[in-house]
């Protein structure tokens, strides 16, 4: 039987919401420079805030589930064997402090916080929560979807039904995420959607997918932080999430390209119309 319930992830949102007034909001578009640092690229960035936050959320994690083990993702960059602790039996949770860095640092208020509870190596719980809004995105495996915030009505979700016409959908990919010749080939794929765009944050477009706002994200980074949450939120919610060979996403995967769409249908779509990355 699970050692999670109602009372424990009522109890997470109240801890990510509290931390995010605390240590998030106040720093927002107050950063001094020696308060931004980067990690492994010059635009990888880590800020005061992103660090504060994930040891004041690990600290009450720690409180409402005392035997989980807590993966933060700045704690990863500093030690890369947490993570495996994720395929671990038992209960782990996975913080991503501030999803959207980049966008944070630089005053951009499309950011996010990310929180996945996980147990025996599947996500049970996913929380995209947007500080700027004091709303979230929750799901519950297998009882749906739910948008909530302070001052709104819960209300159950649903992904996109978008036809596979690729000229009617739009979506999200990051070509910075990609080598040089993999940048080209999705590149010359572009034109045949209507819309591709990138957040800088998987938070907001997990968010829109699980809204049924966008139709398909194509990433080719698998950070725990940044997909075990969503990848439960939209698949709760109707959509599909599958490595582009095929593979159903775990939180485990560290390595392959995650296609993820609002149905089925489309999915086969674009799986077809980037299979040659899976050659590569």
């Amino acid at each position: 039987m699970s050692r999670f319930g109602s009372k424990e992830e009522e109890a997470l949102i109240e801890a990510v919401r509290a931390v995010s007034r605390a240590e998030i909001l106040p720093r927002f578009r107050a950063l001094g420079r020696a308060e931004v640092d980067s990690k492994s690229a010059p635009d990888d960035l880590v800020t005061i805030a992103d660090k504060a936050a994930e040891h004041a959320i690990g600290a009450r994690v720690a409180e409402i589930l005392p035997s989980a083990r807590i993966i933060g993702e700045e704690a990863v960059a500093t030690d890369a064997s947490l993570l495996d602790g994720i395929a671990h039996p038992g209960l782990t949770v996975i913080i991503d402090p501030i999803d959207g860095t980049w966008n944070y640092a630089n005053g951009l208020s499309t950011f996010g916080v990310i929180l996945a509870v996980v147990e025996d190596g599947e996500t049970i719980l996913g929380l995209l929560y947007d500080p700027s809004g004091d709303d979230w995105i929750v799901a519950r495996k297998g009882d749906g979807a739910w948008y909530d915030g302070a001052n709104r009505r819960a209300e159950k979700l649903t992904a996109s039904a978008a036809p596979p016409r690729l000229d009617e959908t739009m979506g999200f990919v990051g070509l910075y995420l990609y080598g040089k010749a993999d940048q080209a080939r999705i590149a010359a794929t572009l034109p045949e959607f209507r819309r591709t765009y990138s957040l800088r944050c998987s938070c907001h477009e997990y968010r829109m997918m699980a809204q049924g706002r966008a139709d398909f994200v194509l990433n080719g980074m698998l950070n725990p932080w940044d997909h075990a949450a969503g990848v439960l939120a939209l698949e709760e919610a109707g959509g599909v999430a599958r490595l582009l060979d095929g593979t159903p996403y775990r939180p485990t995967m560290t390595d392959g390209l995650l296609l993820t769409a609002g149905n089925a249908a489309l999915w086969d779509r674009l799986a077809d119309l980037w299979s040659p990355l899976n050659r590569s």
